[in-house]
């Protein structure tokens, strides 16, 4: 801790964006400073595996748990808006843990002078999302700071589960598994940037931010045990989620970079600006790590549920050299293979 404290000396955007240097500090100062006995409930999951939810062991399955802050910029951008990104959030989270969202609570910090008829979309979004989604609000907080003291709204949303069976657990992801993304890859994270600068508005993109409920808990009905991992690639897109994936469970992940659907007006994007499209953040897709045998039945399934970018981009490996663990390679469309990074630097700040 001291030495990461002394390198650093003082907080940075990238620390924030959700790449190595987010998961440095959550490794070098939350976890160093928890005792290890108190990083799960017993029978749980927390700090040992940092999934999208905690879970807590109840009668007949888990509660799960999760809680993130939003904090977007601009408040209001192509395809949604805080509200709406906050509930979304919450709500998928809750579902890649393999729960059925039941509550939520929020807290809402406003600066002062903020107008209260934003304030008011802001929250209609928020509380119209959660309630189209079977999710109550049972609760929260709610405070105004000076002006200039706080960039308008931030709101930290917490969301509350059953796991009624088995739940999905990430660190059960295991050789042989299949990779499959639900839709187009990026297009949240490339809608900010867009937003962000006046360029980007000629290319176009929206984000697309939704809850995630009419494909997740049909495929948990159908296929709960045949799912090994979930998770929204969010901050850090998909580069990051896999590499998490890797380290957890000490596997070499490869994806087909021919088989991950990013749509071309966010590819031509983010490789004017030098960014890596598979690093930019979806808040609309779900990425699974799928038993082989069901995975081409899973696929089409989800096809069937409306989802007709679904593509099965990748496998799970036993490492060949204890050394490779932990590492994400890409086949690149003209033949090659590289590993696959996880992202680092302010790849895109305030996105969610």
């Amino acid at each position: 801790m001291t030495w990461f404290i002394r390198m650093w000396k003082r907080v940075t955007l990238a620390h924030g964006a959700g790449g190595r240097e987010t998961k440095e500090v959550i490794e070098r100062i939350i976890r160093a400073l928890v005792p290890r006995e108190y990083w799960t409930v017993k029978g749980g999951t927390g700090l040992d595996i940092l999934d999208d939810s905690a879970l807590i062991p109840i009668d007949n399955g888990y509660l799960a748990v999760t809680i993130d802050s939003y904090t977007v910029k601009p408040l209001f951008f192509p395809g949604g808006d805080l509200g709406v990104l906050a509930a979304s959030g919450t709500i998928n989270d809750l579902l890649m843990a393999g729960a059925r969202p039941l509550a939520a609570l929020d807290a809402v910090i406003v600066e002062e002078g903020f107008e209260f008829e934003k304030l008011l979309t802001i929250t209609r979004s928020y509380t119209e999302t959660l309630y189209k989604h079977g999710v109550s609000l049972i609760g929260g907080d709610f405070k105004v700071m000076p002006r200039g003291e706080i960039d308008g709204v931030v709101i930290s949303s917490t969301g509350l589960g059953v796991v009624e069976g088995e739940p999905i657990r990430d660190d059960k992801i295991r050789p042989g598994d299949k990779i499959i993304v639900s839709g187009y890859l990026g297009d949240h994270g490339a809608a900010i940037l867009a937003s962000q600068q006046e360029i980007g508005v000629k290319f176009n993109v929206k984000s697309d931010v939704k809850p995630l409920t009419d494909l997740m808990l049909p495929l948990l009905k159908e296929y709960r045990g045949r799912i090994h991992g979930a998770g929204d690639p969010t901050r850090g897109g998909l580069s990051m989620l896999l590499n998490d994936w890797a380290q957890l469970t000490g596997t070499v992940i490869v994806v087909d970079e021919s088989s991950i659907p990013v749509r071309e007006q966010v590819r031509e994007y983010a490789e004017m600006l030098g960014v890596d499209p598979l690093s930019l953040a979806s808040e609309g897709v779900a990425v699974l790590a799928v038993d082989p045998s069901v995975a081409d039945e899973i696929l089409d399934y989800m096809h069937r549920l409306g989802y007709r970018e679904a593509s099965m981009v990748g496998e799970v490996y036993k490492p060949s050299n204890p050394s490779h663990a932990g590492r994400v390679l890409l086949r690149s469309i003209t033949g090659g293979v590289r590993i696959l990074e996880p992202p680092s630097g302010e790849i895109v700040p305030r996105i969610c």
